[in-house]
């Protein structure tokens, strides 16, 4: 069925379709919609889920282990402050291979206080334990909400599917919406798992685990984000037979003969590819590589992909505040350490705050990057654009 829809309707869409037997919530701006449509759904009796209202962001997430651990099939929606108030139970979470959802509205982080887009937020996050996925419009975010509620269930792990504040979650869109027959049906019930309510198997969960064998559990965590790259592909693959629609790990655009790329996450990145058919009708050899999965790195599909271009440009939607760049620019710097070609790759900081970056100015990197790619030089490797002097 096509519908419009804004991207936090979308999200609160697939929610209502998966029904989930928990939502634990508190409103933030700009992800409040989410859970505040949500509870309509509730309210109306059109889900059958325990919709809990509570204090704050941490206590959503602590609702939502217990929950989990409780074995139900958990949600839950939040953006920047509220996320980084969640920060102490998001390592709980993981820790206890709990698989739980978590629709997250890219935010900048204050001081000072901003409410717009970019991925300070979440790439805040990235260390603990949660595999992140970025959409680029509302349809890949509702379908990608489906498919992280199965990608969860499997490997073991929550997941937190991500859009940009304002840009698409408040952007009314054109989507697909499947039926909801259908949506259950692929979903089925929840993989049978241990849980705390399981009187006849009981278990202990997050106890006192000291120098004796909190190594080997950490180890054990750590394998299950090694491990959880093939559980997200298999979904993918089997999402695209059953409804037609295939979201890979890393999404790419015109790049089977460019020389060179651009590479980003989010919406920007279709903004970057209405870039690439203008300068390919230029004559200009240019494509687009977008990140949609960054926990786990796909370092290997990421170093197999990069290394056959002349140069790289790398945009970042935040910067590590390490004197090192943004966090893309980083971690593919390192993915190329003693790769056998090491294409030149420079790092474009961008939008922090939500400010906008133009068709132009995208442009503007897409013809320096060629520029490198020519000469092999990269004399400044980190640059903000759109920055006022």
């Amino acid at each position: 069925m096509i519908v419009a829809r804004t991207g936090n309707e979308a999200m609160a869409e697939a929610m209502r379709q998966v029904n989930p037997d928990v939502v634990a919530a508190y409103p933030i701006t700009p992800a409040t919609e989410i859970v505040q449509i949500f509870s309509s759904f509730v309210h109306d009796g059109l889900v059958d889920t325990k919709f809990v209202a509570v204090e704050s962001e941490h206590s959503a997430m602590s609702a939502c282990i217990g929950a989990a651990a409780a074995g139900a099939r958990v949600m839950t929606g939040t953006a920047s402050q509220g996320l980084a108030l969640m920060h102490e139970m998001l390592f709980i979470a993981a820790a206890l291979r709990l698989p739980i959802v978590l629709c997250v509205v890219n935010r900048s982080l204050s001081a000072p206080i901003n409410i717009h887009c970019d991925h300070s937020d979440t790439l805040a996050s990235r260390d603990s334990g949660w595999i992140q996925i970025y959409t680029e419009n509302s349809q890949e975010a509702y379908d990608s909400v489906i498919q992280a509620v199965k990608i969860s269930e499997r490997a073991l792990l929550p997941v937190m599917v991500t859009i940009d504040g304002f840009i698409i979650s408040h952007g009314m869109e054109r989507i697909d919406i499947l039926d909801d027959r259908e949506v259950r049906e692929y979903l089925g019930e929840p993989p049978k798992r241990p849980n705390l309510l399981d009187i006849d198997k009981p278990i202990t969960m997050g106890p006192l685990d000291l120098q004796d064998y909190f190594f080997e559990h950490k180890r054990s965590e750590i394998e299950g984000m090694n491990t959880s790259l093939p559980h997200i592909e298999a979904v993918a693959r089997e999402y695209k037979e059953r409804f037609g629609r295939y979201y890979p790990v890393i999404d790419t655009y015109r790049i089977d003969d460019a020389e060179v790329a651009v590479m980003a996450m989010g919406s920007a990145a279709g903004t970057a590819k209405v870039v690439v058919d203008r300068m390919r009708e230029k004559g200009k050899k240019v494509g687009l590589i977008r990140m949609r999965v960054v926990r786990p790195f796909p370092k290997n599909y990421l170093k197999e992909l990069i290394q056959g271009f002349a140069a790289v440009g790398i945009m970042d939607r935040s910067d590590t505040l390490s004197t090192l760049g943004g966090h893309l620019y980083v971690e593919t710097r390192a993915v190329l350490y003693r790769a056998s070609h090491q294409p030149p790759i420079k790092n474009y900081i961008y939008g922090l705050g939500g400010r906008d970056i133009s068709l132009e100015e995208i442009e503007e990197i897409f013809e320096e990057v060629l520029e490198i790619g020519k000469s092999g030089k990269v004399t400044e490797p980190v640059v903000y654009k759109g920055v006022r002097e």
